[in-house]
């Protein structure tokens, strides 16, 4: 018997073996369906106190459907699926519905998966993973910025992505926090509205009106903040520092601090206080967006503090707008010294604070100024307390902008496109290279040991880059999708929610169409460039190399297409099955999950590997579903540009011998539904020292040219 037969039939049979015990154990199913019961028992572990929880019915005139939870009469929150608010498909086309409880702050207190049927997790990634990426949302706040993945913004919140299934945590991610938006916006919920935004409002900057002291404070203009003994003591009642023994009535009224305090932005306010000249040099000091503010005060409290020192920051005055703090260093203050206004009673201290554009300070927000007051209780320790003074500006000094409506959230694939940027343009640039080098072959067969380099290159970039960087492994699962979308309701958004995927699927479209399933195959396949990597390693090694006759070769082809109509009838009738027979791809243990799971699969796509140091891609010539698939509407391609001589196969068989994956047939003919578009023939074609047709004819022309070289020159003689 041949020993490449005697070689390859064990190797088969081991195949055969793995395969079927892949197929045949016991894979995970499908979520159970979570029940009323159980959404009801997670909604009540969210509420401790919880009394009671209402039927799910509409809310808010009825623009969606949810649990309203109550405390005794109070509303505590709400809970609601997702499906119920917003619906964006998943890597399945279906949506994963999870159920969010949320009580009235805005606060996340449960996220649970309820339902999917993602495909990708029912294999390889354990449903475990999806339900804690989503548990992960508990103890979140509704207006919080989450982004999935590391990200170094601040003021974002990162959650771990699960390796394997980006898309799906992404759906989770964009699911739970646009529905929990919505829901609070319809609700009421966290400062959210479905009313449009009120842009800041802006000072009017040539309003300006002549007036005394008693006028402003009469109006409110300039406003009071006045405590006395009495206020400090009952403030630290209860505390270290409460003051102890029995005080006399006057003690109690005895004055504390009586402090004044004004916005200095307002004309009418700040040219009155300051004068013109003083309020013309303030304004020049400002920074677009910064407002001052005066503060004036007398008593035995300083507002200031007498520890204050240069570089440091101001300890007992700061203010407050809705959720901001707003404190003073030494930088944002100025003395002041000199009031022009009529009627002015006179301060032991003033001073101009400034309040930083980085605060986005609303002139036309109420706002308070906070005075804090310390007690010594020992060396060290000490007890604080707060006291505060409201603010708001009178109409008739401002402008307020007409509402801005804020607009709909963009799409998830669209901010999806923006994050991954990078990866898009490299990809691009990488394809366009490859469809010009296609595109100038004949050019570049002419330069075997350029291309032969350039292919190494690609293929190492096909491996890192598209495979284990960009997760860009194309599979036969990708294709059942498609062909189920087109049955249903076909949406773009499904498939556009992965770019990489769609910009090779849309290459390998195009390459298709003009050259056949090669340019895939023999250049953009990640498993496939693996395996010719190791090959081409092995045979720099001097490994011995294993090929079956071309008859028992021929035969083999068919095994895969085989593959592909199971498959394809498996999906007929469920796609999440189709999934999991699809494990005849290595492809999800080799770049999604990069080896790191079950024994069995991994054992299955380093035993192919292996088979690449004694032959060429065994997997892609007899097994992949996927190659299968391609070359079936390949048949259609609009040109072969792969050039053949009549002497090729008889009596030459050179490429045929040197072809990797023997796609050369006998007589020399290319099968293009198996050919990779390597351009090793191509190369050897136009090679006058191998393609023994034109070897023949370069000896032939040596012969001549040396003939010619021994006819001796004729003289030519003068008859003369």
């Amino acid at each position: 018997m041949d020993l490449n037969v005697r070689f390859l039939r064990p190797v088969f049979v081991f195949v055969v073996l793995v395969l079927v015990s892949l197929l045949t154990s016991t894979f995970a199913m499908a979520m159970a369906p979570v029940s009323e019961t159980q959404k009801l028992e997670t909604i009540q572990q969210a509420f401790l106190q919880t009394s009671t929880i209402r039927e799910k019915s509409p809310v808010a005139e009825g623009k969606m459907s949810a649990w309203t939870v109550y405390n005794g009469e109070d509303i505590a929150g709400y809970a609601f699926e997702t499906n119920d608010v917003v619906n964006i498909p998943a890597y399945s086309g279906k949506p994963i519905n999870t159920l969010v409880v949320m009580d009235v702050s805005g606060k996340l207190l449960a996220t649970r998966v309820l339902e999917h049927h993602e495909p990708i997790l029912l294999v390889g990634i354990p449903e475990q993973k999806l339900f804690d990426f989503a548990a992960a949302y508990e103890g979140l706040n509704v207006t919080d910025k989450v982004r999935v993945g590391a990200s170094n913004n601040p003021d974002v919140v990162n959650v771990d992505v699960v390796s394997g299934a980006t898309v799906t945590v992404m759906v989770v991610n964009e699911a739970i926090m646009r529905s929990a938006r919505k829901v609070a916006q319809v609700l009421g919920i966290a400062g959210l509205s479905e009313q449009a935004k009120v842009p800041p409002a802006t000072i009017k900057p040539d309003l300006f009106k002549k007036a005394s002291w008693t006028e402003l404070t009469g109006d409110g203009s300039i406003r009071r903040l006045s405590l006395v003994e009495g206020d400090i003591d009952k403030a630290f009642e209860g505390t270290a520092a409460a003051t102890k023994g029995r005080h006399g009535e006057g003690r109690k009224q005895r004055p504390f601090i009586d402090m004044y305090y004004a916005p200095l932005n307002i004309p009418t306010i700040g040219r009155n206080l300051l004068g013109d000249d003083q309020f013309k040099w303030l304004m020049s000091e400002l920074e677009e967006g910064d407002q001052a503010v005066a503060v004036m005060g007398s008593g035995q409290y300083s507002f200031k503090g007498n520890g204050y020192v240069r570089g440091g920051i101001f300890d007992r005055t700061q203010l407050q707008q809705s959720d901001k703090v707003i404190s003073f260093h030494d930088t944002d203050y100025y003395r002041l010294d000199d009031v022009y206004i009529d009627g002015f009673p006179g301060f032991k201290e003033m001073a101009i604070f400034i309040v930083r554009n980085q605060y986005e300070f609303d002139p036309g927000t109420p706002w308070q100024i906070e005075l804090l007051v310390r007690r010594q209780v020992g060396a060290l320790d000490s007890v604080f307390t707060s006291f505060y003074g409201d603010y708001l500006t009178l109409e008739q000094y401002i402008d307020r902008p007409a509402p801005v409506v804020e607009p709909e959230p963009e799409a998830l694939w669209v901010s999806i496109w923006k994050d991954r940027a990078f990866q898009i343009g490299v990809l691009s640039v990488a394809l366009g290279v490859l469809f010009i080098v296609i595109f100038i072959q004949d050019v570049l067969v002419r330069y075997p040991r350029f291309l032969h380099a350039f292919r190494r290159g690609y293929l190492l970039f096909t491996v890192f880059f598209i495979g284990w960087y960009t997760l860009g492994q194309l599979s036969v699962v990708n294709v059942f999708t498609f062909v189920h979308a087109l049955k249903g309701d076909f949406q773009w958004e499904l498939f556009l929610l992965d770019p990489v995927l769609f910009i090779l699927w849309g290459f390998v479209a195009m390459t298709m169409l003009l050259w056949g399933r090669g340019i895939f195959c023999g250049w953009l396949c990640p498993f496939g460039a693996l395996q010719e990597l190791i090959n081409e390693l092995a045979r720099r090694f001097k490994v011995k190399q294993f090929e079956p006759p071309f008859a028992v070769h021929e035969r083999l082809w068919a095994v895969k297409y085989v593959i592909l109509l199971g498959l394809f009838a498996i999906s007929l009738e469920s796609l999440a099955e189709a999934e999991k027979y699809a494990e005849v791809e290595p492809f999800k243990t080799a770049f999604l999950l990069k080896f790191q799971r079950e024994w069995g699969y991994v054992f299955y796509a380093i035993f192919l590997l292996l088979i690449s140091i004694f032959t060429r891609k065994v997997y892609c010539r007899y097994i992949c579903p996927l190659g299968a698939a391609l070359a079936i509407p390949a048949r259609l391609r609009l040109f072969d540009w792969l050039k053949r001589r009549k002497e090729c196969g008889q009596p030459c068989k050179v490429c045929a011998n040197e072809c990797e994956i023997q796609a050369i047939h006998p007589d020399g003919s290319i099968n293009g539904n198996e050919c990779h578009q390597c351009l090793d023939c191509q190369m050897t074609y136009y090679r006058d020292d191998k393609c023994p047709p034109l070897v023949q004819k370069k000896r032939k022309k040596a012969k001549h040219d040396a003939a010619m070289k021994k006819i001796p020159a004729m003289e030519i003689t003068d008859p003369a």
